[in-house]
């Protein structure tokens, strides 16, 4: 690993103004954060960002945990922007930022006098992130939404479950909110090096369903090739058999992933059946796909007939692919998991110490940290950014505050 040149970070210098609530684009502006960048979080006056209020309450922190992990590194500070002075703070702040995050449905910013046109005024190098249910455009456009509408909009849902069973959430109703944040990343990073090279910002525009359109690999080129549709088939894989979860004597699920035929001859040897990889009915992809029921069961009836671990030590020692199905306590305890530090610890006023996930991807010269958990209280830098960057005196925020603009 070579050293680290810049402790900083790679975003080091990149202020991002996070307008936006719950996940989705203040996730974007999370993760920029975690590689270097300021984020400044703008929070409702006295009540605060909606996601203080999301899931389980973290102790007597008086904030949820979910807030905590995923507004870490953020500044908060409050602005009422449907209010005209509220507009104008925004306006001022947006003149020293470069990103700009907002999730609120198409056209709301305009009418806040917020909108392209009026940010891109101030600072024509802005890149200016909307995350909304179904984008800037389209029939669509103007209605609302949350992960669960975009994981069956955008086709995932169909196809998660069993096939006489209904849809069912894949993972957690919040995973294209997660998948938005990221492709939402991407695209500012790619606007700031266009910024960079031109001077000329722009518009990142992200459908909340369009990322999980995206994962769903070769599904929508066969349909438009063959006319074939996919259907549910629980969790087993359309395009590879063994490719499914498998419950061991003891109870525990394994994930075995067998996508080619050298990998189900070195299973067949762990399972002490080697001629399986000569069975004409399991020799190759394509047989194996047409008698899926009859290897699947095989695979099944041995894993059922070991000890989770003992079964794992086997597929390890063929090199055959596999793993558990970790719960939460599981990853808690996985060596592996800790040897990456992908979950890490902070310090938390209030709280103790706080667990959660570390920072992804892993960079060797400018690797990205988490600096603290989420402001306990909205507008707990209202004095440091508004005091620092627009030069308010603190009778300008008492008065502000007094009129309820931040």
């Amino acid at each position: 690993m070579g050293a680290v040149t810049d402790p900083r970070g790679a975003l080091a210098g990149v202020t991002v103004l996070d307008l936006a609530t719950f996940l989705a684009a203040p996730l974007c502006a999370t993760l920029l954060g975690e590689f270097g960048a300021e984020v400044i979080k703008v929070e409702q006056p006295g009540v605060g960002d909606d996601l203080r209020r999301l899931g389980r309450a973290a102790g007597d922190s008086g904030s949820s945990y979910w807030w905590l992990v995923e507004a870490r590194n953020k500044k908060s500070i409050t602005c009422n922007l449907r209010d005209p002075e509220g507009q104008a703070l925004v306006r001022r702040l947006v003149a020293g930022a470069h990103v700009v995050t907002e999730n609120f449905r198409p056209g709301t910013l305009e009418r806040w006098h917020l909108g392209w046109d009026a940010l891109a005024a101030v600072r024509p190098s802005l890149v200016l992130v909307r995350v909304s249910a179904f984008g800037q455009t389209g029939p669509r456009r103007a209605r609302p939404g949350f992960g669960r509408i975009a994981a069956a909009v955008g086709g995932l849902a169909y196809l998660s479950g069993d096939p006489d069973r209904p849809p069912v959430t894949p993972g957690t109703p919040t995973v294209p909110d997660y998948l938005a944040g990221v492709f939402a990343a991407v695209g500012a990073l790619i606007a700031l090096r266009h910024a960079e090279r031109t001077g000329k910002g722009q518009v990142v525009d992200v459908g909340l369903y369009e990322p999980v359109l995206r994962v769903l690999d070769d599904a929508i080129a066969v349909h438009a090739g063959t006319g074939h549709v996919r259907e549910r088939i629980g969790s087993a894989t359309e395009s590879a058999v063994p490719h499914n979860h498998y419950r061991s004597r003891d109870g525990r699920w394994l994930a075995i992933a067998c996508t080619n035929d050298r990998m189900f001859a070195r299973l067949a040897q762990a399972m002490a059946r080697p001629e399986l990889a000569r069975d004409p009915r399991a020799a190759t992809t394509a047989a194996r796909l047409a008698h899926r029921a009859l290897v699947d069961g095989l695979v099944a009836a041995w894993v059922a007939a070991h000890d989770a671990a003992d079964a794992l030590a086997r597929l390890e020692a063929a090199e055959v692919p596999a793993a558990l199905v970790a719960s939460v306590r599981d990853l808690a305890e996985d060596p592996q998991v800790r040897a990456r530090e992908n979950i890490l610890s902070l310090a938390v006023p209030l709280l103790g110490r706080l667990a959660m996930p570390g920072v992804v991807p892993r960079l060797t010269r400018t690797p990205g940290r988490v600096a603290t958990a989420g402001p306990l209280r909205p507008g707990e830098h209202n004095a440091e950014v508004y005091g620092e960057r627009l030069g308010l005196s603190r009778a300008e925020l008492a008065g502000l505050a007094a009129r309820g603009v931040i």
